[in-house]
């Protein structure tokens, strides 16, 4: 049965799916739609046209779906979609899309928000993030699955992260950051592979191998462009599909610049 605590304000149009758990004083704007066995913690602010998936957990004081940090924004009717399984902590803000963005901000499943992270307009953020405490994701940044942000660290906007990437605790990610890539500093450089995150997922020792040798190639080889060295590696891949994941992130767009290692690392 769903349980609504009596100070609790909902506001007419809102859908509570089943079994959901709304706790004191939280505030659900009219455009609002919980899936089933949704759990508001107390305190918290829901706005906009927003939708949540099931089982996701919301702690106090956060703020989702209010309208984006975009002097543009002129009250179009834009989107929050936040996926299944989240858990989503104390002071967390999260906003929706712009027309200019696309109009939506999506979030996927499983993930992990800690206390004060924020995920501006237009972001696209993949299953199992975590955001650690005070990590903030600019307005149209692509946050691909199993991405990891330390604490403090901020993705300037329109910004990719690839899947597994590691980003370390206060580190300013300005560019792109490949797939498995683990970046480091006050302007954020890449410092080697997430060999961490790699073998805790179970992926085969040659993949990773034949992965590691990509990375040489292309981040520490001196003949061509960085794009020309990752279209070598694309060719010479075969059935490497890690060498491929990074190949074809690197090669996926034009005009891109990416997060490299500094000299002498």
């Amino acid at each position: 049965m769903t349980d609504i605590h009596p100070t609790a304000i909902i506001e007419d149009g809102a859908v509570i799916g089943d079994g959901c758990r709304i706790g004191p004083y939280c505030v659900i704007g009219p455009k609002v739609q919980l899936a089933a066995d949704v759990v508001l913690e107390s305190h918290v602010a829901l706005a906009g046209r927003t939708s949540i998936g099931t089982g996701t957990r919301i702690f106090p004081f956060a703020s989702i779906g209010h309208q984006p940090q975009d002097l543009k924004y002129s009250g179009e009717d834009t989107r929050l979609e936040i996926g299944e399984n989240n858990q989503i902590r104390e002071h967390v803000t999260m906003n929706p899309g712009t027309v200019g963005g696309g109009g939506v901000t999506k979030i996927g499943n499983n993930g992990l928000f800690m206390m004060g992270a924020h995920v501006g307009h237009d972001c696209l953020v993949g299953d199992h993030a975590i955001l650690a405490n005070n990590a903030t994701l600019a307005g149209h940044v692509e946050l691909a699955d199993h991405v990891i942000m330390g604490g403090l660290s901020a993705v300037r906007q329109w910004s990719r992260i690839g899947t597994g990437a590691i980003v370390g605790g206060m580190t300013g990610v300005e560019f792109d950051v490949i797939p498995f890539g683990s970046v480091i500093g006050d302007r954020a450089r890449l410092a080697g592979l997430n060999l961490v995150g790699l073998k805790r997922k179970g992926f085969p020792r040659e993949q990773i191998h034949a992965l590691r040798a990509a990375y040489r190639a292309m981040f520490e080889g001196e003949e061509g462009t960085l794009l020309e060295r990752a279209e070598r590696c694309a060719a010479e891949a075969d059935d490497q599909s890690l060498v491929r994941v990074v190949t074809d992130f690197i090669l996926e767009k034009e005009n891109r610049r990416f997060c490299t290692p500094r000299d002498g690392d």
